[in-house]
């Protein structure tokens, strides 16, 4: 997608201005020198593109994924800005190898001075739909894994007694409930719950904990149940009130701000970076239309379980030895 791709059509207002171009920064060279970051999710989409905004700043790289193969691919795209990047494959509902990613990091740089929790599941489904296992697979995931990476950054920090500062990427549904997306929503909720009670348990120790939740940011690594629901509704960004959508960047610089030393008074936040989407409201409300009808389903029949049956059982994280960079 090219920066052009984001503009409003023109003939009417402009809308908000596009962004600086790729590579641009608001902070000053080297602000993440001699920093681990570590960036749960960082082999694909968003994830990678917060990673690559702190490695142009300096920062070390840990990209932890459950996806070897993408892993591989970005370790590969950030070294090339020249920072140094690990690789760690992790499933972050599996409170073992969270702390053998977190003992890989500190072999290979050091302590991460900066969470990014970015790992999540999600796809849309009706909730009287949804089975058992898609709703653990989500919340577990989103929420679960979100905390146990978070517990884990904060105990080596409280025992090390050394400042440091998480990111956790939310969603605006966390404030509205998502219809269709009732287990994300109900995660992501507790993302933000999360955020907020963390920053004050932590922050006597200096341990920062902020939230940070993306817009319409279109990407190569979109599903296609997030494209599908985008294509019928016609141009996103004339649906925005920025008549543009975002670019990943603008997430990445967001995160770079929020961890870094020019925003230390700044925790317990949530950020939301959407040219104000979210808080969009109509002078009149539009006809309802349920959920069902949205997704183009038939009438409820009764029936227990979700048809997304894959999504019930995520696999497990292959067990490779802690730092190993796929190969």
């Amino acid at each position: 997608m090219t920066d052009h791709d984001t503009e409003g059509g023109s003939g009417g207002p402009p809308g908000l201005p596009p962004p600086p171009p790729l590579g641009a920064a608001a902070l000053p060279p080297g602000t993440y020198d001699g920093t681990v970051v570590l960036v749960t999710g960082g082999g694909t989409g968003l994830g990678k593109a917060v990673a690559a905004e702190f490695a142009r700043l300096g920062a070390d790289l840990v990209i932890a994924s459950r996806k070897e193969d993408r892993l591989r691919a970005t370790r590969d795209e950030l070294a090339a800005l020249g920072g140094r990047v690990t690789a760690a494959v992790c499933d972050v509902r599996d409170a073992e190898r969270v702390a053998d990613v977190f003992d890989a990091a500190q072999a290979a740089y050091g302590l991460p001075g900066v969470l990014v929790n970015n790992a999540a599941a999600n796809f849309p489904v009706p909730a009287e739909d949804m089975s058992p296992g898609a709703w653990r697979a989500v919340v577990d995931i989103t929420l679960t894994g979100t905390f146990l990476m978070t517990r884990e950054f904060g105990r080596r920090h409280l025992a090390a007694g050394t400042p440091g500062s998480v990111i956790d990427i939310g969603a605006s549904y966390a404030w509205t409930g998502g219809p269709g997306f009732a287990h994300s929503a109900a995660a992501k909720a507790g993302v933000k719950s999360l955020v907020e009670t963390l920053a004050v348990e932590w922050g006597p120790y200096g341990i920062q904990v902020n939230g940070l939740v993306p817009g319409l940011m279109p990407h190569d690594d979109m599903t296609a149940d997030i494209r599908g629901n985008l294509d019928p509704a016609g141009p996103p960004a004339a649906r925005q009130p920025a008549l543009r959508v975002g670019l990943p960047r603008e997430l990445g610089w967001a995160a770079t701000f929020l961890a870094s030393p020019y925003a230390r008074f700044i925790t317990g936040h949530t950020l939301v970076v959407d040219g104000a989407n979210w808080q969009r409201r109509g002078l009149v409300g539009p006809p309802v239309v349920t959920v069902r009808e949205q997704m183009g389903r038939a009438a409820f029949d009764g029936g227990a379980t979700s048809p997304r049956t894959a999504q019930d059982g995520l696999p497990p994280s292959p067990r490779t030895p802690p730092g190993s960079p796929p190969t």
